[in-house]
């Protein structure tokens, strides 16, 4: 389970804001000192490591840069929750190992509150609310390629067994 506070944004959060094509020379090191600040200046310098994103609908929409995906790991998002996601933004956090799941009802959310997040459940827990607010599954074959922690370290996990196995 990870937990921190969290932070609320709207609908059609795009991945310029996520980052911003006028910082992409910088690394992603520059790059995430950006991140959303044009929705929210105070993001990238307000978030600690596991803080959950909460977001409206057609999260990550726009271009098929993955640095939007790195940009909100690198500032150690635990997670991302939304109403929906851009598919490719989707696909591009989970190849990553940063987890999306799909949050059918926000009510109640507010920003700010404390929550851990039960992955293998599909659980957000709000913590001083005492609440639990369901999430919809991920497929068993998602829930592993993040636990590994991501695409590439699921792979050579996963070769690396098929070696042992041959041995």
């Amino acid at each position: 389970m990870s937990g921190g506070r969290i932070f609320l944004v709207g609908d059609n959060v795009d991945t310029d804001q996520l980052a911003s094509g006028r910082y992409m020379r910088g690394g992603i090191e520059v790059l995430a000192t950006h991140c959303l600040e044009a929705l929210r200046p105070d993001f990238a310098g307000s978030v600690r490591p596991g803080d959950i994103l909460v977001a409206g609908r057609n999260f990550g929409i726009g271009s098929s840069r993955e640095q939007a995906a790195e940009a909100l790991k690198h500032l150690g998002i635990a997670a991302v929750l939304a109403r929906s996601f851009a598919g490719i933004f989707y696909r591009n956090a989970v190849n990553l190992g940063l987890p999306v799941l799909v949050l059918p009802d926000l009510d109640g959310i507010e920003e700010g509150d404390r929550a851990t997040l039960d992955l293998p459940s599909s659980t957000l827990h709000l913590t001083d609310k005492v609440r639990a607010v369901p999430l919809e599954p991920l497929p068993d074959n998602l829930r592993a390629l993040l636990s590994d922690g991501g695409l590439v370290p699921h792979l050579k996990r996963r070769f690396a067994a098929q070696r042992e196995a041959a041995r």
